[in-house]
Formats: C-alpha cells, sequence, structure tokens
C-alpha cells in the first residue's frame, strides 16, 4: 500500500541481531518441551512464545489437573488446551494493558511521560547488577567493554562494519565478556 521496503542490508542486519541472540532457542525448544506438549501444543507455542515461562508451565499443570500423563495422547491434547487458554488469556490481558495504559498515559503530564524514557535503562541496570553480585570479578570487565563499544559506536571507530551501531555493541560486548569469562574460569580451575 504504501510501497515501503527495508533495504536488504538493514533486513540482514537485523536477522543477524537477533539470531546471534536467540537463534539456539529456535532448535532447543522445540526439541526439549515436545515431549510435554506434543506436536499440537509445540505448534502453539511457537506461533505464540514465551514458551518456558507460560505455556509450558500452563500445559504441565492442565495435564497434572486432569490426571493425564504428559507424553500420552490424553497428554498432548489436555496440554494443547492449557496452553490454548494461556493464550486466550494472555491476549486479553495484553489487549487491556495496552488500551488502558494508552488512555492512561494520553492523560499524564509530559514530566511523567518523559521518565518512562529511563524505564529501560533502569532494567538494565537492574539485571546487570544481579549477574554482577554473582560474579564481581567479570562485572568491572564487562562494564567497561560495554562502554568501550558504546563510545567506540559514538566515535564512529566502528563505520567501517554494515550497520554497526545495530548490533556490534550488544553482540560485541556479550561475546568479549563471554570469552574473558571462560578465561578467568579456565585460569582459576588450573590454581
Amino acid at each position: 500500500m504504501f510501497d515501503l521496503m527495508p533495504s536488504t542490508k538493514a533486513l540482514l542486519t537485523a536477522f543477524i541481531s537477533i539470531a546471534s541472540a536467540v537463534g539456539v532457542v529456535w532448535f532447543v525448544e522445540p526439541i526439549s518441551y515436545f515431549p510435554v506438549v506434543g506436536v499440537p501444543g509445540t505448534f502453539l507455542c511457537c506461533l505464540s512464545g514465551n514458551i518456558s515461562n507460560m505455556r509450558v508451565p500452563c500445559a504441565a499443570v492442565a495435564q497434572q489437573s486432569a490426571g493425564v500423563e504428559a507424553g500420552s495422547e490424553e497428554g498432548s491434547i489436555i496440554g494443547t488446551l492449557g496452553i490454548a487458554v494461556s493464550i486466550i488469556i494472555n491476549v486479553a490481558i495484553l489487549s487491556a494493558g495496552v488500551i488502558g495504559g494508552q488512555a492512561l498515559l494520553a492523560k499524564m503530564p509530559p514530566i511523567v511521560t518523559e521518565t518512562l524514557n529511563y524505564l529501560l535503562p533502569a532494567l538494565f541496570g537492574a539485571l546487570f547488577v544481579q549477574f554482577a553480585v554473582k560474579n564481581l570479578k567479570l562485572a568491572p570487565i564487562a562494564l567497561l567493554i560495554g562502554l568501550g563499544f558504546n563510545i567506540g559506536l559514538k566515535l564512529g571507530i566502528f563505520n567501517f562494519l554494515p550497520s554497526a551501531s545495530n548490533w556490534l555493541g550488544t553482540l560485541g560486548t556479550i561475546f568479549l565478556t563471554l570469552a574473558i569469562g571462560i578465561a578467568m574460569h579456565k585460569k582459576s580451575a588450573k590454581a
């Protein structure tokens, strides 16, 4: 209708960003949850998402409540019904939340809505602290790596890489921190 299409470069960058972050899950989740939810449940789970946090627990509770064995034909049917109900409830609650939230945000003064711009950085900060407590030696290194990539991207140091600002900060920080963490673990295991 509007004749708009992202460039192949932008699509490829987006795919690489997503695939590098969650690509393994595309294979692991269907294989690991199939015995619990069966073929139809796996289909619904792959369409709706949130498999490990919501769909599989709903299927397991439905199977337990009905007194059927996971992996059986009856278990597959009951598990699928549990997943379907969780999807319906999820969509209903999200729809109400989005419509109500939009109406609520429209009534708020600009100073309140501007503060919501700090919500995502606050969430990332909280997640960082949660994981930093588990490994106090690696936390400052990860923070410095992330800052380094961010500053480098702002200064244009990585402009030679296609669409680096979209993916390099996150991917670079993750993989470099992983490599350093593994090296630190191997070094401490030898000692």
